[in-house]
């Protein structure tokens, strides 16, 4: 038997995860270009058995491993941390190694096989291994920061043969960082490479009038659609227009019109409405604070835009402030300013009115087929089982 690798998501009523936790294993949201699980996966040549997580009880992705209770693990097996970014492309494991660490904070455990895992632990022989430890969803600014220009790198070393840019196309920099595979690029499209690599991954679509400055990502079938976009990952099936900075797509997300968004986190199938924006710098410069139930989180960070969880929308004109969390499912929409924090399901900016469970199932149901995936029974389940999670109580 193989070994196995699980990955361990953060405990519970974090808030720090917030407007993911309960959504999606936290193992699935993007640190750079791949998911976190993907980070582990290419480091250790091993897919993911399982997300071992507390926080869901059942979750149902296209390509994702199943999520099971955090329980007792059997060896031969290696339990890693989701809240870590690996950092090379594989890890030599050494004879010996019972832990991987960095900077001394234990992300991983080696379990012989006849023997078992039962919780996390800081016993044992420990190498180390370089990477992030992330404190919340606001430190995958700090991975894209980190890791964006190195991934866009090792693409473009791992491309071979690729497209040529067609006529009519301006490339600031090296032209041979550009890599647009199967892509659809209308005249008048600019890459700027002078600060690092362009991915286009196949079936994506630029048009005229676009800026795409390196380091910048954009996935499988998705399309941008003008303005500028610099150093951000655009995930698969994306519509993005308007000035976008610093800010990770996760993917099947939708802004197809002008707006500023920076320095954020755009869950999956999430739409943004015509105009809005997102403030990402304080007036007085100072260091962002998240205001979350129960919890006032220093980020440390002078740069935060908005973290918007899945399937939220907004109305056309929001403006967002510093640091806005949206919750999962949330419409954003009246007169009122938009709080710090937007409760799961909220239905307009400041009520405490919930949009139905048959509601959001239902809009649901109309959207993801836009993106030609399925309404499955299996994805209407995951999502009523979200619904119920995230509402509780509330």
């Amino acid at each position: 038997m193989g070994t196995a690798l699980y990955l361990l998501d953060p405990p519970p009523h974090t808030m720090a995860w917030a407007p993911f936790e309960g959504v999606r294993p936290i193992a699935e949201l993007r640190a750079g270009v791949p998911r976190l699980r993907e980070r582990w996966s290419a480091a250790l040549d091993l897919p993911v058995r399982a997300i071992l997580s507390d926080a869901i009880s059942e979750f149902h992705e296209l390509d994702g491993p199943p999520v099971q209770p955090v329980g007792p693990i059997a060896g031969p097996a290696i339990i890693a941390t989701s809240a870590f970014a690996v950092s090379v492309r594989a890890i030599d494991l050494q004879p010996g190694t019972q832990r991987l660490t960095s900077a001394g904070q234990t992300v991983a455990w080696l379990v012989p096989g006849g023997e078992r895992w039962t919780a996390p632990h800081d016993r044992g022989a420990a190498q180390e291994v370089p990477g992030l430890v992330l404190a919340g969803t606001y430190d995958l600014l700090r991975a894209l920061e980190s890791l964006l220009a190195g991934d866009c790198d090792a693409l473009v070393a791992a491309a071979g043969t690729r497209d040529a840019l067609p006529a009519g196309t301006l490339v600031l920099g090296d032209g041979a960082r550009v890599i647009a595979r199967g892509a659809t690029i209308e005249p008048g499209v600019v890459f700027d490479t002078r600060q690092g690599a362009v991915i286009l991954e196949p079936g994506a679509d630029v048009r005229h009038g676009t800026r795409l400055e390196g380091p910048c990502y954009v996935g499988a079938g998705s399309r941008v659609l003008g303005d500028s976009i610099r150093t951000s990952v655009i995930g698969p099936r994306c519509s993005v227009r308007g000035e976008v900075s610093s800010t990770v797509w996760l993917g099947y997300a939708n802004k197809s019109h002008y707006g500023f968004v920076g320095h954020s986190i755009i869950g999956h199938w999430v739409n943004l409405g015509a105009g809005t924006t997102t403030s990402n710098l304080k007036n007085t410069y100072g260091a962002v604070r998240l205001d979350v139930p129960g919890a006032r989180i220093d980020t440390g960070r002078i740069n935060i835009g908005s973290l918007i969880g899945d399937h939220a929308k907004t109305a056309i004109g929001t403006l967002l402030g510093t640091g806005t969390v949206v919750g999962a499912g949330a419409n954003v929409f009246g007169s009122d300013a938009v709080p710090k924090y937007v409760f799961p399901f909220a239905w307009g900016s400041a009520s405490a009115e919930r949009v139905s469970e048959e509601g959001f199932l239902r809009v649901a149901e109309r959207v993801m087929p836009r993106r030609d995936v399925p309404f499955t029974a299996d994805h209407r389940r995951s999502l009523a089982l979200t619904y119920r999670r995230m509402t509780d109580g509330q």
